[in-house]
Formats: C-alpha cells, structure tokens, sequence
C-alpha cells in the first residue's frame, strides 16, 4: 500500500462512497486486509456506502469504527438474499468434543481443555419444541449450548438429559472484546414473494464478546408484499454479545398460508440471538412501539441468559426457550408484549407494558415456564387502552399435544407494586384476571395424556388498578383448585 496503516479504511481499496456506486468489493477487500495485518477499520463519516446485489461476505475480525458512515443495502435484487452482507467472525476453528452423554443440570465434565470454551451439543434422534397451531412442525433436534471451562466446569444449565449425543463443538471463547461502533445503515426492503423465504442480508456475529455498539438501522421502500427478515443483527452459537446504544426498526407484517393450510401472519425482526449464551440489549430503541402494522422488533432461539434494560421496543420473544435468567429491566415494552418459553427466573423489573396480556407464554410451544416470575414496580396498560378484559399471564395448553417435553405454568409468581390501566373494560367487567383459561374445557375429568402442570403458589403485594377493582385467578379457576394464593395492600 506504500505507507504504514494504523487503521483500514474503504476508499484505500477502491471505494467510492458516493451513494450510487456498489462498494462491496472494496468493503470486503479492506476488511479482509485488516484481518490479516490486525488492524482495525475506520470509515469516513461523510460517506455512503452502496451495497447491491453481489452475493458478497464482508468477514470482520477486528475493531470497527462506523462513525456516522452511512450504508444503503438494496435488497430489490440480490443473487442470495440468505448471505450476511457482514460477517462478525471468531478466528478460531471449532472442534469436536467426545461426549457421550449429559444430564439436566450436569456442572462438571472430564475434560481438560486448553480455552474455556463455547460448547453446543445435539441428539438428533430426540425432538423438541413440537409445534402446536398454524405453523405447526415436527419439533427440532435437541440441543444445548454451554460454556465450558478449561477444567471440564460447566456453565449456564444443561436443559435436557442425553442419554447419547450425535455432535459436540467447541469454539474457543475469545479473551478480548470486539466493539463495532456507529453505523447508519438502510435496507430498501424486498419485494418477493410472501412467503416463509427468511432474508439474511444484515451483520451476521458468530464471535464471543462481541459488542455492537450505537448502530442505527431503518427500513425504506416497503410495499405490499415481501419476504420476511430473520434479523439485521443476527447473533449465531456464541457467548457474551452485546448491542448497545442502537436504533432499530420494525418491519412490515406480510401474511402467508401456513404449515396447517390457514392465512398466518410472517414474524419479521430486526434483532435475532439462536444459541448464545448472555445476550444483552442495553439501551436500544425504535419508534411507535404500538403500530400494528410493524411485526416485533426481537426474537431468540436456545439461549441461556438474556438480559434487557433501559429499552424501548414492540416485543421480546424467547421463541424455542431461554434457560437460567431471562430478565427485562427499566424499560417499555410495546404492542406484541414479552413471550416466554423455557425454564429459570423472568423477571419484569420497573417495565411499562402495552401487551395483549403482560407475559405471554406461547401456547404454540406448550406455554412452559419452568420455573418462577418476579414482577415488580412496573405497570401495564392493556391492549395499549383498547376495550378488554385483562388477563396478565396468557397462556394454553389443554393437555392434548405432545411438545416433546414436560409443559409447566411459572411454578412460583410474586408480584409486587404493579397498577394495571384497566380503565377501558367490557360493561360487564368485574375485575382483572391473573391467569388466562390454559385449557378448553371446564372439568377435571377430562383425559390429559400430556398434563399442564399447576401454578403452585402466587404472591400479590400492592397490586393497583384504575377500577378499584381486586385480581381473580382465571376465568376457568379449576387447575388452578391447589394454588397457594395470597394478596395483600
């Protein structure tokens, strides 16, 4: 290049920035400099960045610095819509693990390692999360993911017991942190067909401690149709992720037909974490958190530990489970609400809510929560005002459908300090209910060959509502008939 770089930048390898010419051969060449020589990137902050239809893989492995650099992404034509434009990559290769077998909560493996290590397991011969409903499937292998330390120690829980496992990796935990910061990016959306053809073109992060910090995204040129997009931030089977400080958009809700051959309406988000351990959103934002037009902004797959916390966003869906923590603090949640399936602690901590309900356990996954709820100090405003009957926990499972695991509701609830805007209810209304009905008929005599496991105790401390009016427990109480509960002022 004929001069000592302490930084890459784009235009040393041909771009142009003028917001018309494709620079993705540039951008791809630069990082892939600085990955080799250790450098980090630095882009000019008056520029923008072109990126067209080139199936093309800008692979990050150093520090990046986006500034106020803007990117448009085209996606009207692309020669592979499912490749990530930026790939946030770990240098290190995976390897495989022998290990023949683990149980629920195992801590401690034989092994010696030389890197404490991000570890994912499967048995392909077992299925979980048999979906339910519309979109009905035949479950997903079942699999784990794990750190485990160099001295065989485990951390975060072993959800399911393996009696074999068809495939162990392990990628080595990087020791630093990787910050991307600044970035405007626009996607101009798609106009494919509407149907289930997941769009991937955004910043795929398979690198532990990774932070992506202050990035803006918006959406531009949405019309009647389209395909959906799993995420412009798609975090992959890593640990330690963290987006901050960010701007995120929600996309436009296009309908299908479904697996069960009925009209569905197409999830589309702009955040997505599948197996990654300790996943954090500090910070982030988008606009008109109650539109009903623009699908909720934030989805997760097999994740152990998720924590969000001074944010503003229509949704927060743990979709096929989160294990050990699952905790939203200080923030406002919109129009699609928290759902949540797994196992562990979820805690609603100083939360604002517009929801259909306040939790929504999914019902299409057997609305499981194995273990306990803490809400606090928050508040919820129904249906963000429209007429309803609230009901805070929603959830249904009649007992009838395999999910390919043992369904429980929240096994211990303690809600304390929570006012409920119940002020725009059917004339008829004579209070809020804690639970929805989680089952179709009203009897216990009915034959239950996969049973929904009762709630066990229920704590209500200073729960307040415009009404005046005290909490029931559901509309069908019979589940419910040995749940401890008890309310206080």
């Amino acid at each position: 290049m004929g001069k000592i770089m302490q930084y890459v930048n784009y235009e040393d390898f041909g771009a142009m920035g003028d917001g018309e010419t494709d620079d993705m051969e540039a951008i791809c060449a630069a990082h892939a400099y600085a990955n080799t020589h250790g450098l980090p990137v630095k882009t000019k902050p008056s520029a923008t960045y072109y990126i067209g239809s080139k199936a093309l893989t800008a692979v990050i492995e150093t520090d990046v610095d986006w500034s106020t650099t803007r990117f448009t992404i085209d996606d009207t034509f692309v020669e592979n819509h499912k490749l990530a434009c930026f790939h946030v990559k770990s240098v290190h290769k995976p390897f495989e693990l022998k290990i023949p077998t683990l149980t629920r909560d195992q801590q401690q493996l034989d092994i010696v390692l030389e890197d404490d290590c991000y570890v994912i397991v499967t048995n392909a011969n077992v299925k979980k999360f048999i979906r339910f409903g519309l979109n009905q499937n035949n479950g997903s292998n079942q699999t784990d993911c794990f750190i485990l330390n160099k001295d065989g120690s485990i951390v975060s829980p072993i959800d399911w017991d393996y009696e074999e496992i068809t495939k162990a990796e392990a990628w080595p935990i990087e020791k630093t942190v990787l910050k991307i910061s600044g970035g405007i990016f626009t996607t101009i959306a798609n106009r494919g067909e509407s149907k289930y053809d997941y769009y991937g073109r955004g910043i795929d992060i398979t690198r532990s401690n990774t932070v992506i910090d202050g990035m803006v995204h918006y959406i531009a040129g949405e019309v009647g149709h389209g395909s959906p997009y799993r995420g412009f931030l798609n975090a992959v089977r890593c640990a330690y992720v963290t987006i901050q400080n960010c701007f995120v958009s929600g996309h436009k809700i296009y309908t299908t037909i479904g697996s069960a051959g009925e009209p569905v309406s197409m999830g589309s988000y702009d955040l997505h974490a599948n197996s990654v351990i300790d996943f954090k959103l500090i910070n982030c934002r988008m606009n008109n958190i109650t539109d009903r037009t623009r699908w909720g902004v934030v989805a997760s797959n097999f994740c152990k530990n998720i924590r969000v916390e001074n944010c503003v966003i229509s949704r927060l869906d743990a979709h096929m489970g989160v294990s050990g923590t699952y905790t939203i603090k200080d923030s406002y949640i919109g129009w699609q609400g928290v759902k949540a399936i797994g196992r562990g602690l979820l805690t609603l901590d100083n939360v604002v809510a517009y929801g259909n309900s306040l939790v929504e356990f999914r019902s299409d996954y057997g609305s499981t929560w194995e273990g306990d709820v803490i809400i606090r100090d928050s508040k919820w405003i129904p249906s963000n005002g429209d007429v309803r009957t609230p009901e805070l926990f929603a959830m249904r499972n009649n007992g009838l459908h395999d999910f390919g695991y043992t369904c429980y509701m929240p096994q211990h609830v303690e809600i304390i300090n929570l006012h409920i805007d119940d002020s725009n209810v059917p004339e008829d209304y004579e209070g809020f209910y804690l639970f929805s009905n989680p089952c179709d008929d009203s009897s216990q005599e009915a034959v239950k060959p996969y049973p929904y496991i009762p709630c066990k105790k229920i704590i209500c401390r200073n729960i307040t509502t415009v009404s005046g009016k005290h909490p029931k427990i559901s509309r069908n109480p019979l589940p419910f008939a040995k749940t401890e509960m008890f309310i206080s002022e």
